[in-house]
């Protein structure tokens, strides 16, 4: 049988660690081992926490996990792993910097910051449009489609039938690559002249598609892809 955590020297368990010398100076393990707060008769919290982080290596690749795939750790039930996936996601939306409707969109980093987080992590490919009123304010995100692990499968009609019925005047496309690697594909380069050449015919102003990567995006109109 493990030895219970609050057997273990104070200086050396997770909980009092952090009162004494703030969160930073904590393992991540650690920080996992205080979310879960206790573990089982073999293991302890901390070892939860060790198992999970040498799985996943890092707070991205488990905030990519699914409550399915923490359970295959021995030891995390679907309640632990419902409490590590609730505190990724308040994480994530903290890191979220969001563009709100009634803002007026500035520059592609407005897009970006707002769907870093969301995206950034996905594993699925996911496209939206963001609708604008013709002083360039926001109205509100629609999700277009969520497709395969490489691929999106985007059509005109799905695009721009919200964009009627919002009656916005100019919508920036938005989607995820799960590689990590930003850079446009042939598909993206094609989806996009595609959907620019509709915009046109219907009176509506296409301002930018953004792709997003991890940790960096592409803008097709500042990268020169328009």
């Amino acid at each position: 049988m493990t030895k219970s955590i609050k057997a273990w020297p104070e200086a050396d368990r997770p909980r009092e660690k952090l009162q004494a010398q703030g969160p930073g100076g904590l393992s991540d393990a650690e920080l996992i081992a205080i979310l879960l707060r206790t573990g089982d008769q073999r293991s302890s919290a901390l070892d939860h926490g060790r198992a999970l982080m040498q799985r996943f290596g890092d707070f991205r690749e488990l905030a990519r996990a699914g409550v399915g795939d923490l359970c295959e750790i021995k030891g995390i039930g679907p309640v632990k792993a419902a409490q590590i996936v609730a505190a990724l996601e308040i994480a994530k939306r903290y890191g979220q910097c969001e563009f709100k409707p009634g803002v007026v969109f500035r520059c592609s980093a407005d897009i970006y910051e707002h769907f870093r987080e969301r995206l950034g992590t996905a594993e699925r490919e996911h496209f939206y449009a963001v609708l604008l009123d013709n002083k360039h304010r926001k109205i509100k995100d629609i999700s277009v489609s969520q497709g395969s692990l490489t691929a999106s499968i985007v059509h005109p009609r799905d695009v721009f039938a919200p964009v009627v019925r919002e009656a916005a005047a100019a919508v920036i496309f938005v989607h995820n690559h799960p590689s990590g690697d930003p850079t446009p594909s042939r598909e993206d380069l094609e989806i996009t002249r595609r959907l620019r050449q509709v915009g046109e015919v219907m009176g509506v102003r296409v301002l930018d598609h953004v792709v997003v990567g991890r940790g960096r995006y592409v803008s097709f109109v500042d990268d020169g892809y328009w």
